[in-house]
């Protein structure tokens, strides 16, 4: 058995999604002594041919008050299943279940009724292709050494969504909510590149940059729109950096213990409605978050803690529940390959 199937450990780092918006999916994998893994930022690694990967995220946002004049968002809970497959060494698959809760805080002068949604969201997949530089540009090969785990690895990886949620959720009053829906409507699209260096026998560096885009969908008519409003969630791009470093290893008992810190880049572009720029939508932050990842056998387990570092989003006072008005986010994944 080679050493990239015995002793790599693999683990699936999706980022999906707030609110209207979400992230990429991505994967990440660490050996005893191998390169490390990012909480949340997609890593280059790609799964080992033949072998499967189990997978469950929970993101749980607590949002910022905001002056109470509308409907609050008090926290967004982000569910994930997901399931990954090696079909080569170089290349794997992927499919994501999600399931989220949009919870508002209190009911709102004037008698305007909370809107509370849950459900199962868009089913995504995802593809990517894993390279490495070694003399050249070259795939993944079937075999490698430890030593070959720490050259520079990079993937590129793309998928998309396909709207099997329910965009037409509507509260007591029969109104819609874009934001509160629990699909876009529409298939979307994402395309990223990865690269991953070992940069000590401890330490590993990654960066990630990926966008997403969607499509114009016009939802159901309710008592504000007759003819239904047709929304397009706007651009996502980023680009996330990371540090993993190897803290602890037990390797009678294959057990690994990595610290890491990641900075994330987002920006957001405006919404539009109607083919109008919308307010209150929009905008750059930056994002810190330190976590830790443990490795178990055959399983994988990761906490962090992300909050905004720095934000300009384009109204601010607005833009209560959206990206960057977070107070923070309780990220935790689990995961097994077989």
């Amino acid at each position: 058995m080679t050493f990239r199937i015995a002793a790599c450990l693999a683990a699936l780092l999706p980022a999906l999604p707030a609110l209207a918006h979400h992230g990429v999916a991505g994967v990440g994998a660490a050996s005893l002594e191998g390169p490390g893994a990012p909480v949340e930022s997609a890593s280059s690694a790609v799964l080992p041919a033949g072998k499967t990967l189990l997978y469950a995220k929970l993101d749980h946002a607590k949002f910022r008050r905001g002056d109470g004049t509308d409907t609050e968002v008090d926290t967004n809970q982000y569910w994930m299943a997901g399931i990954g497959h090696g079909f080569t060494p170089w290349f794997s698959a992927y499919l994501f279940a999600p399931y989220n809760r949009k919870i508002d805080t209190a009911e709102v002068p004037g008698g305007r009724p909370k809107f509370d949604t849950k459900g199962w969201a868009d089913v995504s997949v995802m593809g990517q292709v894993g390279f490495k530089y070694d003399k050249g540009l070259r795939l993944i090969p079937a075999n490698e050494s430890l030593d070959d785990l720490e050259d520079w690895r990079f993937t590129v990886f793309a998928g998309g969504s396909i709207p099997t949620g329910n965009a037409d959720l509507k509260n007591r009053a029969g109104d819609i909510d874009p934001g509160k829906s629990t699909s876009f409507g529409e298939s979307s699209w994402s395309a990223g590149f990865t690269a991953t260096k070992v940069l000590t026998p401890r330490l590993t560096f990654n960066t990630e940059i990926s966008a997403i885009r969607f499509r114009t969908h016009r939802y159901a008519p309710d008592t504000s729109n007759a003819n239904g409003v047709q929304v397009r969630f706007g651009n996502e791009d980023r680009v996330n950096l990371g540090l993993a470093w190897r803290a602890v290893t037990d390797p009678d008992n294959k057990f690994r213990a990595d610290l890491s810190l990641e900075a994330q880049y987002l920006a957001l572009g405006r919404d539009i409605e109607n083919g109008n720029p919308q307010a209150a939508t929009g905008g750059r932050m930056v994002y810190l978050l330190p976590g830790v990842r443990l490795y178990k056998d055959n399983m994988s387990f990761a906490f962090g803690i992300k909050s905004p570092a720095w934000t300009r989003l384009n109204e601010g006072a607005q833009q209560q529940g959206a990206e960057g008005k977070e107070k923070y986010r309780l990220i935790f994944s689990a995961s097994m390959l077989f």
